[in-house]
């Protein structure tokens, strides 16, 4: 490795190492602009300039743009290098307007940071400055075009890193202009990172305008639960509530930058609407004495109808702490449960994905981003975790070939090949491509369970005509990659798939290829929910028991079954049931309002919480404030009621395990580092081995991945036959596939008012060629008959995506939850257009 000497330090950096790098790994902080981590060098501001002293190169040269070779000798404090920097920040702020004061960059802004260490401290142009008009990008990103230094940070993440194009570069010399060729709200859903990834104030964070300065909020590293991905973020508070949500680097996971639904999916911390004092009946009243009158009928239930009348549902978006209380719970009174998933067919899926991720398979996003084959079955990166379509974007832009085998209409910000075909048929299309990708030679060294495995596997031959061309290049392509990464969906695939995933996985690695897994799970803490998950019974099993009189009360620990069941006739009439329903939440929702005892939980930012991502990563997030009322809710916007006191206003909130363990003996509330420890070490005892935990401070900065795989399922034993749907008389059916949408569909972001003006409206997605049989057009409104009623809805028809499917999503205004179960078929008949 070459090694550089810098201001009199020496200096070892690995090939390809930039000295803007090389000197900052010694604790020297060159000056920079267009240079960013993530984007590379560029060469644009000119900032960055040290002198040659020693080397290939002489003289003043920039930094950013040179590789460390040996025998260099650099001076970042030379005169003369000095000088140069000085002109440069002096020229950048020829017409860079005075408005710290009011500029919500101040205080972070690296404009002024270079300013100052630059010397540049006098004025001495006395022209007209340049002006510019600012635009309208969308609601989440504020245009302030007259600070701007040209240096094509923005439009290089944009168009570059993330792979949209409706903002860039315009004119030229002084008066390049960036933004879009006219006002209109950016398509990309990471458009936020532009305020992260701006050296100035050109683009700021549109809905905390204002708010605060960076000294004025309490920042504490946080996490994303919007999905399974787990992004690592900086909450911001202040005046208790969160008012800013920032990327936070983190290598393994999310890197620099993080989804708009992430970074602005925190709203419902903040919601005024939120419900902060117990509930008896819909009465406020003290916490402890809903806690007492939980359990006193609960314990009156048990003595009456026994403790199997008493059923608990957990959630995937609580912390470990609350779903290992839940279960520690369960498990010590004898009550049914918990069940953590709304499907038991979704809860089998999960947990076959987190039993086959082998540690040897399992992969971050950072890993994604070096493969050079990637194949995704049964997923939608950019509408379920739009992170893993970025990573996925720099694994494209580094030559890496993307194949999508999904029936619904797939959008990727890259070059990507799509096979559209049925749920059905995904099994057979994924085997059929493996088949192709694998050396038969290979695989027969391999063993005979490998060898078995792909004789029986269905070869190319089964793909429809008007597929196979693409299909076989694409197994060329994946024949040729030797870092491949099968990526696997949970939500819409058959109950095989990933175990098949997990088989073709090993199958690769069989023929002597770098494989990895990557499965995409329904929740935040799908993963840590489906660890937990035993025989217990499931949501639809726990309904029936309330149907039949078995179960007479039901504890809700913050999940909302009527907006994420998908019958919600059926579940209403279950509720009304019940002899009593307990609510631990942090959000109003219809079971509160349903509730006979709600119990008001704290949020993520309120009460931190430990979280395990996809790839089994455990992870932890601290408070971000103590909680309470918002000063701006108290005040209604003037100063807050000039009372005094102990006590926090709205500050009743607890941890939902908090509140478990009071309702089950009524014990004190131990400190959070305690009970953490506490449930960790249960879990470990009880369900599943963990590795020695790392302190919590450990966890919130880097988190440490689990093993989770169990060796019992002997590989390759999925018969993907199985899978096809035959003889069932619904060929001439069409299937109703459930999916997410990047915004409207995920709860917790649905409280957010700047991505509710993102959302576009629901519509119902389906082939041309079916559109043309029911004489529909795109645009038309059409009525589908399903299991409890009618849905009505506008049509979108797409080429891109199977025929024989339509797509419906689980948008907040949309009225889908009125089927029975999956999977669903209408027929022609059930889908008829809407005269207008």
């Amino acid at each position: 490795m070459p090694k550089i000497i810098i201001d009199n330090h020496e200096i070892e950096v690995p090939e390809g190492t930039k000295v803007i790098e090389a000197a900052e790994q010694l604790g020297i902080m060159i000056p920079r602009f267009c240079y960013h981590p993530a984007l590379g060098s560029v060469g644009a501001c000119r900032v960055c300039a040290v002198k040659f002293l020693e080397g290939p190169f002489k003289g003043v040269q920039m930094s950013c743009m040179i590789d460390v070779k040996d025998g260099m000798i650099v001076s970042t404090t030379d005169e003369e290098a000095v000088e140069f920097r000085q002109y440069v920040i002096e020229w950048l702020m020829l017409n860079h307007p005075h408005d710290c004061p009011v500029c919500d960059e101040g205080g972070h802004c690296l404009l002024q940071d270079m300013t100052i260490s630059g010397g540049h401290g006098m004025r001495r142009y006395l022209g007209l400055k340049r002006t510019y008009r600012d635009q309208y990008l969308g609601p989440l990103v504020q245009h302030e075009m007259n600070r701007c230094i040209h240096c094509y940070r923005c439009s290089r993440f944009y168009q570059e890193f993330a792979g949209y194009f409706d903002l860039g570069v315009m004119q030229s010399a002084n008066r390049t202009y960036f933004g879009r060729f006219k006002d209109g709200i950016l398509e990309s859903p990471f458009t936020g990172n532009l305020s992260d990834i701006c050296p100035t104030g050109v683009y700021t964070d549109r809905p905390s305008r204002f708010f605060g300065r960076r000294w004025d909020y309490q920042r504490s590293p946080s996490l994303c639960i919007n999905c399974s991905l787990g992004c690592h973020t900086t909450a911001s508070a202040r005046y208790r509530e969160v008012v800013r949500q920032e990327a936070r680097y983190s290598e393994a996971v999310n890197g620099y930058f993080i989804c708009d639904r992430g970074r602005h999916g925190f709203h419902y911390a903040r919601n005024e609407t939120r419900p902060r004092r117990a509930l008896i009946e819909g009465r406020e009243v003290s916490t402890e004495e809903a806690i007492r009158a939980a359990r006193e009928k609960l314990a009156e239930l048990v003595k009456s109808a026994g403790p199997d009348s008493i059923a608990c549902l957990g959630s995937g978006r609580s912390g470990l702490e609350t779903q290992a209380m839940l279960k520690q719970l369960c498990q010590e009174k004898g009550w049914q449960g918990p069940s953590y998933f709304m499907d038991k067919s979704l809860a089998g899926k999960v947990k076959t994905a987190v039993s086959r991720l082998d540690p040897e398979l399992a992969v971050s996003l950072h890993q994604l981003e070096g493969s050079d084959a990637i194949i995704v079955v049964g997923a939608d990166p950019i509408n379920e975790a739009p992170m893993l379509a970025l990573a996925m974007r720099q694994a494209q832009r580094h030559g890496g070939k993307i194949a999508v085998v999904d029936p619904r209409p797939i959008f990727l910000p890259f070059d990507f090949t799509h096979l559209p075909v049925r749920p059905d048929e995904i099994n057979l299309y994924l085997s059929a491509l493996i088949k192709g990708a694998v050396d038969p030679q290979l695989i027969a060294e391999a063993g005979k369970g490998a060898a078995e495995f792909y004789q029986v596997s269905p070869s190319l031959e089964i793909v429809a005509d008007s597929l196979q061309e693409k299909a076989s290049i694409l197994a060329q392509e994946l024949r040729a990659g030797q870092k491949v990464v099968i990526v696997c969906g949970t939500q819409i695939v058959r109950e095989t798939t990933p175990a098949l995933a997990a088989d073709h996985a090993q199958l690769l690695r069989a023929a002597k290829k770098q494989v990895g897994l990557f499965y995409l799970l329904p929740q935040a803490n799908s993963f840590g929910a489906s660890l937990l998950t035993g025989d217990e019974v499931s949501f639809s099993e726990i309904l029936e028991g309330i149907e039949d009189g078995r179960v007479k009360s039901l504890i809700l620990a913050e999940n909302d079954p009527f907006y994420n069941f998908h019958d919600r006739q059926r579940l209403d009439l279950a509720i009304e049931k019940l002899d009593l329903l307990v609510v631990l939440d942090y959000f109003e929702s219809a079971a509160v309002k349903k509730a006979q005892v709600f119990l008001p939980t704290s949020t993520l930012y309120e009460g931190g919480g430990i979280f395990i991502n996809q790839e089994g990563r455990l992870q932890a997030a601290p408070k971000a404030y103590l909680g309470g009322i918002s000063i701006a809710q108290i005040g209604g916007g003037n100063h807050p009621p000039r009372v005094y006191g102990r006590d926090i206003p709205g500050g009743e909130v607890r941890a939902a395990h908090q509140f478990l363990t009071q309702i089950s003996n009524g014990d004190q509330i131990e400190d959070d580092d305690h009970t953490q420890r506490s449930l960790l070490r249960w879990i470990a005892d009880n369900i599943t081995p963990l590795p020695e935990i790392p302190p919590f401070d450990e966890l919130a900065e880097n988190g440490m991945r689990i093993s989770s795989s169990d060796n019992t399922p002997p590989y390759f034993a999925v018969k993907w036959q199985e899978e096809k749907d035959k003889g069932n008389g619904l060929e001439d059916s069409l299937e109703i596939i459930l999916t997410d949408w990047t915004f409207g569909t995920e709860e917790l972001s649905s409280f957010s008012p700047p991505l509710r003006k993102l959302e576009r409206s629901p519509c119902a997605s389906m082939h041309t060629k079916d559109a043309a049989r029911l004489g529909l057009d795109h645009g038309d409104k059409v009525k589908i008959k399903l299991d409890e009623g009618d849905v009505e809805v506008d049509v979108c028809a797409e080429e891109n995506m199977a025929s024989g499917a339509i797509v419906l999503p689980r948008h907040r205004l949309l009225e889908w939850q009125k089927i029975k179960s999956f999977p669903k078929f209408v027929s022609y008949e059930d889908v008829k257009k809407v005269s207008t």
